[in-house]
């Protein structure tokens, strides 16, 4: 039972952690934008933040909501599971 909490918690956190780099990149992004159009509205400069960093935050949403893709946890423990049949039929 300890692993499995500390796993659903570690996936609180993970989610925890993405959520607040969303509220940053919307909060950050907003006040980036109306800046930008008070100060040079004919140059939209902020694109360029929003546009990468925005890239980071797919990447980080791909970590956190993928997490039974390849490579996770759970495909881990059925590699594991899947290898240890097959010796025991050796």
């Amino acid at each position: 039972m300890d692993e499995s909490y500390h796993r659903a918690k570690k996936r609180v956190e993970d989610l925890k952690g993405f959520y607040g780099h969303l509220m940053a990149f919307i909060i950050v992004n907003v006040f980036l934008a109306i800046v930008n159009y008070l100060t040079t509205p004919g140059f939209p400069w902020f694109l360029f933040v929003t546009f990468f960093w925005g890239i980071g935050l797919v990447s980080h949403a791909l970590t956190v909501f993928s997490n039974r893709g390849v490579f996770s946890k759970e495909w881990e423990d059925r590699k594991i599971k899947q290898y240890l049949e097959e010796e025991e039929k050796r």
